[in-house]
């Protein structure tokens, strides 16, 4: 399972998560390489952070991300934002990979802009806030390509 999020907000709702993905395989993915003592003894990638304001580095983020998902090969991609986590959402399916994008709890009037993106890409959409989503439903069967959905709050 690889985890990927930029820094700040984004970092402490994803290590919140950890407990839930204790029974896999964890590889983390950031922005800052002091994160890495966060996450031991699990593995950690560095990647560079990006924001839409900076195009070239934007693509070397998206560059260093497709590294990241083509050396760890995960079966699952869960991230809860920003640029690293939408460029991992965008290519996982390029190794096989299903994703889970958890919008930011502190976008409660709106999805953020990652988040509308990585909707139409991501395998589930989560919103912290049920007025963003619709009921979860209860076979991935019935899911919608693009939705969002809510189950109660993760963080």
């Amino acid at each position: 399972m690889l985890l990927v999020s930029s820094s700040g907000g984004h970092w402490t709702e994803l290590r919140r998560l950890a407990p839930a993905f204790e029974p896999f395989e964890r590889v983390w993915c950031s922005v800052l390489p002091e994160m890495r003592s966060e996450v031991k003894p699990d593995r950690f990638e560095l990647v560079p952070d990006a924001s839409r304001w900076d195009r070239l580095r934007l693509l070397w983020s998206a560059l260093r991300v497709a590294m990241v998902l083509v050396r760890v090969r995960p079966d699952v991609v869960v991230s809860t934002g920003a640029a690293p986590g939408f460029f991992a959402i965008s290519l996982a399916r390029f190794v096989g990979a299903r994703t889970v994008w958890l919008d930011s709890v502190a976008n409660a009037e709106e999805l953020s802009l990652s988040g509308q993106k990585a909707s139409r890409l991501a395998t589930l959409t989560l919103t912290q806030w049920p007025e963003l989503g619709e009921p979860l439903p209860a076979t991935p069967a019935q899911r919608k390509s693009g939705a969002v959905y809510y189950t109660g709050s993760v963080v």
